[in-house]
């Protein structure tokens, strides 16, 4: 099991116990996320992408409302312009629905374009507290990797 992530909390959460933000880290840089308040709690997101400008939550939210446990659906949009990024989440409450909207949904159109789907990894990039991030591996040990596998593929003859 996750544990809990890190809760920053405002004048308003020491008052009333609620956190107003979450800490999240991606990319070497960590931030506050109150958007993740938003989701139900212990649920089972989706990513989707390749979403075109013209699908928004509603749009996201009729393809998936089919099925039983569908909880809610984000497009995210630019906080400048409100235009589309291209990606939102759509959230189950059931692992078999969400499982099956994977399988069903996988490559068919939402709004103009064809949906890629994944398992979201928001749980992964939120911050636990009292922990550390890991660092990322070094680029190194992966090259070297694939220089020993090159080296074997050399070594065999090519059968013709």
């Amino acid at each position: 099991p996750v544990p809990p992530p890190a809760m920053s909390g405002g004048a308003n959460s020491k008052m009333s116990g609620i956190p107003d933000t979450i800490m999240r880290s991606a990319g070497g840089k960590k931030w506050s996320d109150a958007s993740l308040l938003e989701w139900p709690k212990d649920d089972y997101r989706m990513f989707c992408g390749n979403l075109g400008n013209e699908v928004d939550d509603s749009t996201l939210a009729r393809c998936f409302g089919k099925y039983s446990s569908f909880q809610k659906a984000k497009v995210v949009r630019d906080g400048r312009t409100s235009k589309s990024k291209g990606y939102g989440f759509v959230s189950f409450a059931d692992p078999a629905d969400f499982t099956r909207a994977m399988k069903e949904m996988q490559g068919k159109y939402v709004g103009n374009r064809p949906v890629k789907l994944m398992k979201s990894e928001w749980q992964e990039r939120a911050l636990q507290p009292g922990t550390k991030r890991p660092k990322p591996q070094p680029q190194q040990e992966e090259e070297e990797e694939d220089v020993e596998w090159w080296k074997k593929k050399a070594k065999k003859p090519n059968k013709k």
